[in-house]
């Protein structure tokens, strides 16, 4: 259990490594609320879970602002608060599979937007409710794939759309004021419905660092970006 129970949002939660952080936050005591763009999505995944009570699910649409303040308004009113944001939600369409060659600009600018936009949106909206509370976790999820090392050409339009993801996080994080940190984590090659069969890890293995990340103590890092709860380049 936590110390502090805390209210924690994680998008894109209905299956995979989000679901299992829901799980894994739930045994710490937190309250937490998946979203998904789909209802049928969400109540699937609650009865998995099997429907306890510190786990809740709400509609959300992280690639429409309208959505994304439509489910923010409807936070502050029902809880006046978040300590924890999970921008886990990503998409694999388009031209997500190709290489740079093969990519059209529309594929980059879906993907870019699917997958770091968004966490731009949920930020913009959850980062002024934590600084004034004065505590705060913001995981972004990225990929060993977004890091400048790594990069070559394929999967393009996915490493660049985390390369962007990790500058909102690495921009984020100096936004961020009292108690409030933001990182971004590598849960590496999971066999989730993106990663495929063939991926190195399982869900919980990929969960455990997003799951480390937002349940930092007080003197833990900001503005970093982290795999199994170790530093990682960007």
């Amino acid at each position: 259990m936590a110390d502090t129970p805390r209210l924690a949002v994680i998008t894109g939660a209905s299956t995979g490594i989000g679901l299992e952080t829901a799980r894994e936050l739930a045994k710490r005591g937190h309250h937490v609320i998946i979203t998904a763009r789909q209802q049928e999505s969400i109540d699937k995944a609650l009865a998995e879970l099997g429907h306890p009570d510190e786990i809740e699910g709400h509609v959300l649409d992280v690639s429409d602002d309208g959505s994304v303040d439509a489910f923010f308004d409807w936070l502050i009113e029902e809880q006046d608060h978040i300590d924890i944001l999970i921008n886990n939600a990503a998409r694999s369409s388009g031209g997500y599979g190709a290489a740079f060659d093969a990519m059209t600009a529309d594929d980059l600018i879906e993907t870019i937007d699917n997958n770091a936009v968004s966490a731009f949106r949920t930020i913009k909206r959850a980062l002024p409710l934590m600084n004034e509370k004065g505590y705060g976790r913001i995981v972004n999820v990225s990929s060993g794939a977004g890091q400048f090392d790594e990069l070559d050409t394929s999967v393009a339009s996915y490493r660049i759309s985390k390369v962007t993801m990790n500058a909102v996080s690495a921009i984020a994080a100096r936004q961020a004021r009292g108690n409030v940190k933001v990182n971004a984590v590598d849960p590496g090659w999971v066999k989730t419905r993106m990663g495929g069969d063939g991926a190195e890890r399982e869900i919980p293995e990929g969960a455990a660092g997003i799951v480390w990340a937002a349940t930092l103590p007080d003197d833990g890092p900001n503005g970093g970006f982290f795999k199994d709860g170790k530093p990682i380049a960007w």
